[in-house]
């Protein structure tokens, strides 16, 4: 009995030796974690989402919930008192299912939706395991114990004690309800905070805090230290410089943190169990010496008391550019001379003059939205934007001037306008009596009109309001609202096969492309009704139809802006001093070939895009690449295989069978991407008469390269890819066979989405696009899903239906 029984527990002991590590999550790593480790916060929900705990118990690094508790961040956080010290993703946060990975290279990352969102760069460097110090400095060390990376040198709003800020590096608050941030670094031999304006305003230096202690007179400030009680700031040479003491707390083991807020203080804390013990001394001293101390334009008085200027009609008028409204007048309206801004003791003057040359000065630069200007120096100071003023004796000197459209101001400049009462008085009532009038007219005419309505007019109303009941159907705008969205279409991003493409804002400060469709042929019941099947698919890797516009003759779309632009921009831009690195490269064409397969295959009725190109896919803020300009392709039903439809696209991206004029399928968009796919590889256009006549044509030297075993040569000669990177011949393989001049030896975008996931083994296509023989068509129809797994090449698994949803599963609805 006793033999069976220590069988028994061996077998349980090696299961456990044995399992994978994901299986295990629930048991925390202690002080290090190794190479190879991947989790998510799902994973690890039993320990509350934290994956390494320092040797001391006080910090934790792991996932933890935002305000919004469905999305997370990854954060190294003190544990008893439950404050963040540092994160990889504020600005982008993931869902629990989202993977941080620390692999066999020894690179430390974070992905969601198959894009990387945050990582350590250290692939290769020689890392060997991750450490979390007793400090809270999360670290990356090599064999030797040198440290390659640490979170100390990466600060974000927060440093610890012992924790060094060095020149170049750069302490940002989280953005206010004002969407302002502020950022502490070294400028100018001095350590400085400042609002992130369109130049940044300074407010507070360390230099001309007479806080301060000052232990040695000169030299520039390079780097500064939390130790103990006090800031220590210091010179190049690490010669002490000065101190900043904030807290008469002298305890040698209390852990402080000094926290840039979205207020624009800096606070100083104790971390303790259950809490953090706050300093009263913050940075900077004076509450009216902060750029949001008060709304824009209103005066800061002591006691965080905010007063608009008397002077000014009003302190909620609309705020933006000048230079955007050259037919409206301009006049500057005199604030008061004794008002400061907290910005002009930290820049330089924009001009020395008199007060009618500095007026002249604002007035002839759209860009200035106010002037200050010292009557004792001549100094002239001018601000493109503007935060809260300053009341009391910190602005004695100074003439205060705030530039307003001229039917905002009062026009008189400062001065009394007793005298123009009665007249303003005559022209508001006439004014009304005028409007009441035009009102009374414009309902009669209205009534007349409908009553004279046809029946076949008053059905169309009908039909219109039953399509805006469509649960499907996106917002509708007025012509009128896109209009003043993107500034009477005053900002152009680009244009595309169906019109023109501008920037706009909407009122709730969303920011959107808004497309101009030009040429488009349907009527507006047939426009609603398809605009109501795009504005119904949402996926990761689709821009997002945000609303539309089917007004008279007016049709137009409103997307989900993105701030990265097209990838044509990033792939064939001069300056190469920004490029893009492959990892993101190959991310971008995963990205786009699975927003091509959810519309292929996954969406109510198989769209065709007809126009893939690097102009038509954009990336967001982290290059997460998404497919636009689908809104208007070619709808099929489920039972289509081909359809006949005019010719659109754009050269060097077309299909054969456009040109000979054949029934287009889902296989000609497959064929315009692996022309983009070899753009994204060689970082080049498919033709460019700059180059050799045998390099010219690029797919017909890729297929050269490639029967002469040669991939490598036609990678981007800027770009670093590792000899055994194998998703470089696994690219270029996808891109040939896809751009075959027989449709049906195209592979579907399902199965190009899985064998650049390197879920299918990519063999060798024939050696050019127009030699397709017999002998690759058994393994090609399988690809295009019009064959069983019987090819020798796949593995069956590719083929099954369960798993091809799988992949499909992968992008949100």
């Amino acid at each position: 009995m006793g033999s069976w029984r220590f069988f028994y527990l061996v077998i349980i002991f090696l299961f456990f030796l044995f399992v994978p590590e994901t299986c295990i999550a629930s048991v925390q790593n202690i002080g290090s974690l190794n190479l190879g480790f991947q989790g998510s916060q799902m994973t690890w929900i039993d320990n509350d989402g934290l994956i390494l705990v320092s040797n001391n118990s006080n910090f934790a690094f792991g996932f933890n919930p935002t305000k919004d508790v469905t999305l997370f961040l990854l954060v190294v956080i003190h544990v008893s008192s439950s404050t963040i010290v540092w994160s990889a993703n504020r600005a982008s946060p993931v869902r629990n299912s989202d993977n941080f990975m620390f692999d066999e290279t020894g690179n430390a990352y974070l992905q969601s939706g198959g894009s990387t969102i945050w990582s350590t760069n250290t692939a290769k460097k020689g890392v060997s395991v991750m450490e979390l110090k007793d400090s809270g400095n999360l670290v990356l060390l090599g064999k030797d114990g040198s440290i390659i990376w640490q979170s100390f040198s990466h600060p974000v709003d927060t440093i610890l004690s012992g924790q060094e800020l060095t020149q170049g590096m750069k302490l940002v608050s989280s953005p206010n309800n004002n969407n302002l941030s502020y950022s502490l670094e070294f400028k100018s031999g001095d350590m400085v905070i400042s609002a992130s304006f369109q130049p940044p305003q300074p407010y507070w230096a360390m230099g001309k805090d007479n806080r301060r202690t000052i232990n040695q007179v000169g030299g520039d400030v390079t780097s500064a230290i939390l130790d103990g009680n006090s800031w220590k700031i210091y010179d190049q040479k690490k010669v002490l410089l000065w101190q900043f003491i904030f807290s008469d707390n002298k305890d040698a083991n209390a852990t402080w943190v000094a926290a840039l807020g979205n207020d624009g203080y800096i606070t100083f804390s104790i971390l303790q169990e259950g809490s953090s013990a706050a300093s009263a001394t913050r940075i900077p001293q004076d509450e009216c010496s902060r750029p949001a101390s008060c709304d824009p334009y209103f005066v800061c008085y002591s006691g965080n008391k905010c007063q608009c200027p008397s002077a000014l009609p009003s302190c909620k008028f609309r705020i933006d550019s000048f230079c955007n409204k050259t037919k409206d007048p301009v006049e500057l309206v005199d604030a008061g001379d004794s008002l400061g801004y907290f910005a002009l003791g930290f820049v330089s003057p924009t001009a020395k003059t008199d007060l009618n040359g500095c007026k002249a000065s604002c007035l002839g630069n759209c860009s200035c939205a106010a002037m200050f200007f010292d009557s004792s120096s001549g100094n002239c100071f001018m601000f493109d934007q503007i935060g809260s003023l300053q009341g009391s004796a910190n602005g004695a000197g100074f003439k205060s001037y705030i530039k307003v459209s001229a039917s905002q101001g009062n026009g008189n400049n400062g001065g009394g306008g007793k005298g123009r009462l009665p007249i303003i008085i005559g022209i508001v009532i006439s004014t009304t009596f005028v409007i009441l009038g035009l009102i009374y007219g414009s309902i009669r005419y209205q009534r007349r009109k409908n009553n004279k309505l046809p029946d076949s007019a008053k059905e169309s109303s009908e039909e219109d309001n039953f399509l805006e009941g469509l649960s499907g159907m996106p917002i509708r705008f007025s012509y009128r609202e896109l209009q003043n969205a993107t500034n009477n279409f005053s900002i152009k991003l680009g244009q595309g096969g169906f019109g023109s493409v501008y920037q706009g804002v909407l009122a709730d400060g969303t920011r959107i492309a808004v497309k101009k469709l030009e040429g488009v042929g349907q009527g507006k019941k047939e426009f609603r009704a398809e605009v109501s099947i795009i504005g119904s698919i949402h996926h990761l890797h689709l821009v997002r139809l945000r609303g539309y516009c089917a007004e008279g003759t007016h049709r137009l779309l409103a997307y989900e802006y993105m701030s990265n632009g097209s990838l044509e921009k990033w792939l064939f831009k001069k300056n190469k001093e920004f490029m893009l690195d492959w990892d993101t490269r190959y991310n971008i064409a995963v990205g786009t070939a699975k927003g091509l397969a959810y519309l292929h295959e996954d969406c109510d009725v198989k769209i065709v895009h007809c126009d893939i190109k690097p102009e038509n896919v954009l990336l967001d803020d982290h290059f997460l690449a998404k497919v636009s300009d689908f809104g208007l392709a070619k709808l099929m039903t489920r039972e289509q295989s081909h359809v006949f439809t005019t010719m659109r696209g754009t050269r060097g991206y077309l299909a054969p069978e456009w040109i000979t004029n054949y029934a287009i399928s889902e296989k000609s968009d497959v064929f315009s991407y692996g022309m983009v796919l070899l753009e994204i590889i060689g970082g080049r256009k498919n033709y460019d008469p700059s180059e050799s006549s045998e390099k010219s044509h690029f797919p017909s030297y890729a297929f050269k390269m490639m029967e002469e075993g040669k991939l490598k040569d036609l990678i981007d000669r800027n770009l670093k890819v590792e000899e055994e990177d194998v998703r470089v011949s696994t690219a270029i393989k996808v891109a040939l066979w896809c751009i075959q001049d027989d449709m049906s030896l195209r592979p579907s975008m399902a199965k190009v989405v899985q064998m650049l996931e390197g879920i299918c083994t990519v063999p060798s296509p024939p050696t050019a696009a127009q030699m397709g023989s017999r002998l690759f068509s058994s393994f090609l129809k399988s690809l295009s899903g019009d064959a069983t797994s019987s090819g020798t090449s796949a593995p069956s698994d590719c083929n099954s239906d369960a798993y091809l949803s799988a992949v499909r599963l992968s992008g949100p609805r």
